[in-house]
């Protein structure tokens, strides 16, 4: 029986991420694939690993992430907020420091919906004088 020590639900843009933080060594998984192999550009790989590395527990935990909705930068995102989140339940010290590097504040841009009448958000219909 493997024990989840932490769970947290990170959002960002349309996108939903469940995180399971357990006793490990390291490993982040995210919908059955290593962390590398899914978010294959750098750049998302090491948003989703900035929560270890404030509260220095890169190699304490094994991370499960499930991810749904949204692309991919949208999906890092939401697992880092998620990741914060539970490492916040599993170890109230963590709070401050991951407070003030803005990793537990929901990113609340969303996509502007479309209005009637016009071609866009704010785009308009082409205006014809004549």
């Amino acid at each position: 029986m493997i024990k989840n020590l932490g769970i947290g639900t990170g959002r960002r843009k349309t996108a939903v991420a469940r995180v399971y933080v357990r006793d490990g060594s390291g490993k982040i998984v995210v919908n059955g694939k290593e962390l590398n192999q899914y978010f294959p550009q750098g750049e998302h790989a090491v948003m989703v690993r900035q929560p270890l590395m404030v509260t220095a527990s890169e190699n304490k935990f094994d991370v499960l992430i499930n991810v749904y909705g949204g692309g991919a930068n949208g999906q890092a995102g939401a697992c880092r907020h998620g990741l914060a989140r539970a490492l916040c339940q599993v170890d109230q010290a963590n709070y401050a420091s991951l407070r003030s590097n803005g990793f537990l504040t929901r990113d609340s841009r969303m996509v502007e919906r479309k209005k009637y009448g016009q071609a866009g958000a704010r785009r308009r219909f082409q205006f014809s004088k004549r």
